[in-house]
């Protein structure tokens, strides 16, 4: 047996952000990866969740979190957390999401869609918000409520009325474009939210923004957002969207 050769480790790891993925997503992981500096580590666990998106299936998630945490690098101290799951998060509740996970790995905040979602309409002074969702009306009404209680009304709501998250994540832009302008024409609010991380939204929102006149907020677009104001990480140019351009103003002012 030969001596072992000598070594030597590198410096502290950059700023780590781990991200609690539903095993159903086709979406989110490739967003972060556009979303997220490269100057990050960025560590990804699948929770297990169910094909069709219920109430019943998003409540199930619940007892499945910590352990989906602990599958994380025991190494790995995060600045920061977020559980992928808009609607999930409104079932359980932000609180429980962040106690499970914070059983599960190490970290200093944790997040998800709901409570970045909140946070990006504080910034941006938004009281009145447009909903738009994939989901059956009992899911999103739920997220209708938790909203209402942090006094942000969505007078304005339209779906897709779909359950499965296959389907989800094939919805296509021009079909997200559409059903957005049909559902602004009804009443004055002042952004628009595209629910759901299975959405694929970050390619529209630009666009959205300029023929609508108003911010357009989404799952991913929120969440990577809040993630990295929490962990103190300046987003790669050009993300899309006014939040971020926003955000950026205000770091160079």
């Amino acid at each position: 047996m030969t001596r072992p050769f000598p070594h030597s480790l590198t410096a502290a790891p950059p700023v780590q952000i781990g991200l609690v993925v539903l095993q159903s997503d086709e979406t989110l992981e490739l967003d972060f990866r556009r979303l997220i500096p490269t100057g990050v580590e960025l560590f990804a666990t699948r929770v297990p969740s169910g094909d069709e998106v219920t109430p019943e299936t998003l409540a199930a998630m619940e007892a499945h979190l910590s352990g989906a945490a602990a599958l994380f690098p025991r190494a790995a101290r995060f600045a920061a957390v977020g559980y992928g799951c808009t609607s999930g998060t409104a079932q359980i509740g932000a609180a429980e999401v962040a106690r499970q996970i914070r059983a599960g790995c190490r970290t200093r905040a944790v997040t998800e869609p709901v409570s970045a979602l909140v946070a990006a309409c504080r910034a941006l002074g938004v009281t009145r918000l447009a909903l738009l969702s994939p989901y059956v009306e009992t899911v999103s009404r739920r997220l209708q409520q938790v909203l209402a209680a942090q006094g942000i009304a969505t007078p304005v709501f339209g779906s897709f009325e779909v359950a499965e998250e296959a389907r989800v994540a094939r919805i296509d832009g021009a079909s997200i474009m559409t059903a957005a302008e049909s559902l602004l024409r009804t009443e004055e609010v002042d952004a628009l939210f595209l629910s759901c991380t299975n959405l694929r939204t970050l390619d529209i929102i630009p666009a959205l923004e300029a023929r609508l006149g108003l911010p357009v907020l989404s799952s991913n677009q929120v969440l990577a957002w809040h993630l990295m104001e929490i962990a103190a990480v300046a987003a790669p140019a050009p993300a899309p969207g006014q939040l971020f351009a926003r955000s950026a103003a205000r770091r160079e002012a």
